[in-house]
């Protein structure tokens, strides 16, 4: 691929890939000693922004988080698993998967516990986006993510734009 007169590296998914561990600390909970909300939020956007920052080679900057799901509370003193990796790189702007699992480290079993996509940006020293190399899914699953993300890049886009002829509309939609 060519952007600006110049030829864009081809990267796998497998580069990309990352994963971080946490042991989930009481400051980390609510009052119940379920993990906060928010405080994966943030781990999944670290663990994302590895990923992204592997494939850019780059800086990079978070674009947007959706369609995260929390799919089983997670306690003070559970080990906590992310990983993450590429879907999809576009000109400048790349989705990436996390998946969230709790270790069982007595068992060695682990449990899923959320997922979620977002995107990230490229950009330079001075925050302007640059463009990044493109991704080359190998495995099955890495092509269906692939195609997947497409999709959700369609849905964002359509939401933005719905978003912006609301507000466009009607003064008490600028809020």
């Amino acid at each position: 691929m060519e952007f600006s007169g110049q030829s864009l590296p081809v990267r796998s998914v497998r580069e990309s890939r990352s994963e971080m561990t946490e042991l989930i600390l009481p400051n980390d909970t609510n009052t119940l000693g379920n993990l906060l909300g928010g405080r994966l939020m943030h781990f999944i956007d670290l663990v994302g922004a590895m990923a992204a920052y592997r494939h850019a080679r780059t800086h990079v900057v978070t674009a947007s988080m959706d369609h995260i799901d929390f799919i089983a509370p997670v306690h003070v003193g559970d080990l906590l698993i992310l990983k993450s990796s590429l879907n999809r790189a576009f000109n400048t702007s790349m989705e990436v998967g996390v998946k969230v699992w709790v270790e069982n480290t007595v068992a060695g079993t682990y449990r899923h516990v959320g997922s979620a996509y977002l995107t990230f940006v490229a950009v330079d020293a001075r925050g302007r986006s640059v463009p990044v190399a493109q991704l080359v899914p190998e495995t099955d699953e890495d092509k269906r993510r692939y195609e997947d993300a497409i999709r959700r890049r369609e849905l964002r886009k359509l939401e933005l734009e719905r978003k912006k002829q609301a507000r466009a509309a009607t003064p008490e939609a600028r809020v």
